[in-house]
């Protein structure tokens, strides 16, 4: 056992059959917790940081969500910057993905952080940003007004289907 553990040790073992007196109880109570918790954040950290990767390596995550929801709103009505065509690949799915991931950093595979991506859209929860919106640096015009209207224009269980396609698409990538 290294030096640095040995007052841990110590700390740990109670002597000649006694127990542990109520500080050293919860101590060992925090420090497991600390050990769990750290642990659990970890491996989270990591699923987070896969489907990150998935994202960015493949691009294609949000072709998949007009597949399984074909009347979710595109919103690729916007003019790239320096051109005069449509930028068409520019979809709302693909802006609210990336707005999730990176401006956010949220985990893709959990229904509440997509709902709460969606709570942001429809001004119920954290303020989002024209400057930091995705398209706003590659697109002529900001397409955030538009994409808000576009998720405030769905019925909640349209919604709601959303999300489910969202986390069925992360959680079958992380597989």
């Amino acid at each position: 056992m290294s030096k640095k553990l040995q007052p841990l040790a110590k700390l740990l073992k109670p002597e000649n059959g006694q127990t542990y007196p109520p500080f050293k109880r919860g101590l060992i109570l925090v420090l497991t917790a600390a050990i769990f918790n750290f642990g659990v954040v970890s491996f989270e950290l990591v699923n987070h940081q896969a489907a990150l990767a998935q994202f960015t390596s493949s691009g294609n995550i949000w072709r998949q969500v007009y597949q399984k929801l074909p009347d979710f709103p595109k919103e690729n009505k916007y003019v790239a910057k320096g051109k005069r065509k449509v930028a068409e690949n520019n979809t709302l799915a693909r802006r609210m993905i990336q707005y999730h991931l990176r401006q956010k950093g949220r985990a893709p595979n959990y229904r509440l952080d997509w709902k709460l991506t969606l709570a942001d859209y429809l001004g119920a929860n954290e303020i989002m940003y024209d400057n930091q919106y995705p398209g706003h640096d590659t697109l002529r015009k900001n397409p955030l007004e538009g994409d808000r209207a576009a998720i405030a224009s769905l019925s909640r269980s349209e919604r709601n289907a959303l999300v489910q396609v969202l986390v069925d698409i992360f959680t079958s990538r992380s597989q």
